[in-house]
Protein backbone atom coordinates (compact mmCIF):
# COMPACT_ATOMS: atom_id res chain seq x y z
CA UNK A 1 0.00 0.00 0.00
CA UNK A 2 1.33 3.43 -0.91
CA UNK A 3 2.08 6.06 1.73
CA UNK A 4 0.49 8.65 -0.54
CA UNK A 5 -2.73 10.22 0.72
CA UNK A 6 -5.94 9.09 -0.96
CA UNK A 7 -5.76 12.06 -3.27
CA UNK A 8 -6.16 11.93 -7.03
CA UNK A 9 -3.45 14.57 -7.55
CA UNK A 10 -0.94 12.62 -5.44
CA UNK A 11 -1.83 9.16 -6.72
CA UNK A 12 -2.40 10.24 -10.33
CA UNK A 13 -4.92 7.45 -10.67
CA UNK A 14 -7.98 6.88 -12.84
CA UNK A 15 -9.98 9.51 -10.92
CA UNK A 16 -7.54 12.12 -12.21
CA UNK A 17 -7.52 10.70 -15.74
CA UNK A 18 -11.32 10.81 -15.83
CA UNK A 19 -11.29 14.57 -15.16
CA UNK A 20 -8.18 15.99 -16.78
CA UNK A 21 -5.10 15.47 -18.93
CA UNK A 22 -1.59 16.34 -17.79
CA UNK A 23 0.01 19.06 -19.89
CA UNK A 24 3.34 19.74 -18.19
CA UNK A 25 5.15 20.24 -14.90
CA UNK A 26 6.29 23.73 -13.97
CA UNK A 27 8.36 24.99 -11.01
CA UNK A 28 6.26 23.58 -8.16
CA UNK A 29 3.06 22.46 -9.85
CA UNK A 30 1.56 20.46 -12.67
CA UNK A 31 -0.77 21.94 -15.29
CA UNK A 32 -3.74 19.91 -16.50
CA UNK A 33 -6.31 20.46 -19.21
CA UNK A 34 -9.74 20.04 -17.64
CA UNK A 35 -11.71 17.66 -19.87
CA UNK A 36 -14.95 19.57 -19.39
CA UNK A 37 -14.46 22.41 -21.90
CA UNK A 38 -17.59 24.57 -21.66
CA UNK A 39 -15.02 27.34 -21.16
CA UNK A 40 -12.47 26.71 -23.94
CA UNK A 41 -8.98 26.53 -22.51
CA UNK A 42 -9.97 25.67 -18.93
CA UNK A 43 -7.01 24.32 -16.99
CA UNK A 44 -6.05 23.32 -13.46
CA UNK A 45 -2.73 24.14 -11.81
CA UNK A 46 -2.08 21.66 -8.97
CA UNK A 47 0.68 22.05 -6.42
CA UNK A 48 3.05 19.08 -6.54
CA UNK A 49 3.15 18.53 -2.77
CA UNK A 50 0.16 17.50 -0.70
CA UNK A 51 -1.04 20.65 1.04
CA UNK A 52 -4.52 22.13 1.10
CA UNK A 53 -4.09 25.83 1.87
CA UNK A 54 -1.96 28.62 0.42
CA UNK A 55 -0.80 29.52 3.95
CA UNK A 56 0.78 26.06 4.33
CA UNK A 57 3.42 27.08 1.78
CA UNK A 58 6.61 28.95 2.58
CA UNK A 59 6.88 32.41 1.03
CA UNK A 60 9.20 30.99 -1.63
CA UNK A 61 6.85 28.09 -2.47
CA UNK A 62 3.86 30.45 -2.57
CA UNK A 63 5.67 32.81 -4.93
CA UNK A 64 6.66 29.95 -7.20
CA UNK A 65 3.12 28.49 -7.18
CA UNK A 66 1.64 31.86 -8.10
CA UNK A 67 4.27 32.24 -10.84
CA UNK A 68 3.10 28.89 -12.24
CA UNK A 69 -0.53 30.05 -12.10
CA UNK A 70 0.40 33.32 -13.81
CA UNK A 71 2.43 31.56 -16.48
CA UNK A 72 -0.53 29.28 -17.22
CA UNK A 73 -2.95 32.23 -17.34
CA UNK A 74 -0.69 34.00 -19.85
CA UNK A 75 -0.64 30.91 -22.06
CA UNK A 76 -4.45 30.64 -21.90
CA UNK A 77 -4.80 34.33 -22.76
CA UNK A 78 -2.38 34.01 -25.70
CA UNK A 79 -4.08 30.93 -27.14
CA UNK A 80 -7.79 31.56 -26.42
CA UNK A 81 -8.06 35.33 -25.92
CA UNK A 82 -10.74 35.28 -23.21
CA UNK A 83 -12.19 38.54 -21.96
CA UNK A 84 -11.40 37.43 -18.38
CA UNK A 85 -9.89 34.45 -16.57
CA UNK A 86 -11.61 33.34 -13.37
CA UNK A 87 -9.48 31.68 -10.69
CA UNK A 88 -11.04 29.13 -8.37
CA UNK A 89 -9.30 27.47 -5.42
CA UNK A 90 -11.95 25.62 -3.46
CA UNK A 91 -10.73 22.21 -2.22
CA UNK A 92 -13.88 21.61 -0.16
CA UNK A 93 -14.26 18.04 -1.36
CA UNK A 94 -10.75 17.45 -2.69
CA UNK A 95 -8.23 18.63 -0.10
CA UNK A 96 -5.20 19.37 -2.29
CA UNK A 97 -4.02 22.83 -3.31
CA UNK A 98 -5.08 23.40 -6.89
CA UNK A 99 -6.45 26.32 -8.85
CA UNK A 100 -8.97 26.24 -11.69
CA UNK A 101 -8.19 28.76 -14.44
CA UNK A 102 -11.46 29.32 -16.27
CA UNK A 103 -11.44 31.51 -19.39
CA UNK A 104 -14.61 33.57 -19.68
CA UNK A 105 -16.00 35.10 -22.84
CA UNK A 106 -18.47 37.99 -23.17
CA UNK A 107 -21.92 36.54 -23.89
CA UNK A 108 -20.49 33.05 -23.17
CA UNK A 109 -21.52 30.61 -20.45
CA UNK A 110 -21.56 32.11 -16.93
CA UNK A 111 -20.33 35.53 -18.09
CA UNK A 112 -20.74 37.92 -15.15
CA UNK A 113 -21.25 35.15 -12.61
CA UNK A 114 -19.40 32.27 -10.98
CA UNK A 115 -18.56 29.39 -13.30
CA UNK A 116 -20.18 26.01 -12.68
CA UNK A 117 -17.66 23.32 -11.75
CA UNK A 118 -19.38 20.58 -13.75
CA UNK A 119 -22.09 22.08 -15.96
CA UNK A 120 -24.89 19.98 -17.37
CA UNK A 121 -24.62 19.17 -20.17
CA UNK A 122 -20.85 18.75 -20.13
CA UNK A 123 -18.84 19.81 -23.16
CA UNK A 124 -16.43 16.96 -23.83
CA UNK A 125 -14.16 16.78 -26.86
CA UNK A 126 -12.85 14.06 -29.15
CA UNK A 127 -9.46 12.58 -28.22
CA UNK A 128 -7.78 14.29 -31.18
CA UNK A 129 -9.13 17.67 -30.04
CA UNK A 130 -7.79 17.13 -26.52
CA UNK A 131 -4.42 16.12 -27.98
CA UNK A 132 -4.31 19.30 -30.07
CA UNK A 133 -5.19 21.52 -27.09
CA UNK A 134 -2.60 19.82 -24.88
CA UNK A 135 0.08 20.23 -27.55
CA UNK A 136 -0.73 23.92 -28.05
CA UNK A 137 -0.74 24.61 -24.31
CA UNK A 138 2.45 22.63 -23.72
CA UNK A 139 4.19 24.66 -26.42
CA UNK A 140 2.93 27.94 -24.96
CA UNK A 141 4.05 26.93 -21.45
CA UNK A 142 7.54 25.74 -22.37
Amino acid sequence: MSNLPDCLYCRKDQRLNDLMIEITRLQVSTVFLFKEQTHPGRCVVAYNGHVNELFELSDNELNRFMQDVTRTARAIKALFNPAKINYGAYSDKLPHLHMHLVPKYVDGPAWGTTFTMMPDPKRLLADKDYAELVARLRLALN
